[in-house]
């Protein structure tokens, strides 16, 4: 694989990610061992390096002081988005965190937004996602959630304007930096 190849594949789910690269028959063969390989491989060597963005904090107080709930839908594991969230420092000021657990498919199928939305009882029309990459938008749109997307994660704004984001914002500073005119910030008035 080239990186390049990989790397249009992130932002998906390993339930998504691996059938891409492995026939079903690897997949039967060796596909749980390589994902418990990755899981340790990332803990070890690359989640050591993660930080996070400055502006997230702040971010969530804002959508908190114009009375928004807040929903963190992941196709992470459990495990490891408790870690992302500590990471972050947002733990308190999520009020729904889903992970791949919580749902059947991950993204880009809509499972993990249906769920936060059931959690929340909310329809999608009465939320915004925020997303960093083109499954995000699809899985967001799928299940009737506009989205807002982020260049953080490696897509261009274009990837992210074709998957169908309202707007697109360098970062989470950007975000808040125009929280009043943004989609977020215009869905309480609205």
């Amino acid at each position: 694989m080239t990186f390049e190849q990989v790397r249009r594949q992130i932002g998906k789910g390993g339930d998504q990610l691996i059938p891409v690269f492995l026939s079903e028959a690897e997949q039967r063969d060796h596909g749980a061992e390589m994902e418990r390989w990755r899981g340790e491989r990332f803990k070890s060597k690359y989640l050591p390096l993660v930080r996070p963005f400055s502006a997230v904090p702040d971010l969530l107080r804002c959508v908190r002081d114009a009375d928004l709930k807040i929903a963190v839908a992941s196709s992470a594991k459990k495990s490891e988005l408790e870690v992302y969230l500590d990471i972050a420092g947002i733990t308190d000021l999520v009020d729904v965190a889903i992970s791949s657990e919580d749902a059947g498919r991950s993204k880009p199928a809509p499972d993990i937004f249906q769920v936060a939305l059931e959690t929340l009882g909310l329809v999608g029309s009465e939320a915004v996602a925020i997303g960093d990459t083109p499954y995000d938008t699809e899985a967001a749109q799928r299940a009737g959630i506009p989205t807002i997307g982020m260049l953080c994660g490696g897509f261009t704004e274009a990837d992210l304007r074709r998957s169908g984001c309202l707007s697109v914002y360098p970062g989470p500073g950007a975000l808040l930096a125009c929280f009043g005119a943004s989609p977020v910030g215009q869905s309480k008035r609205g």
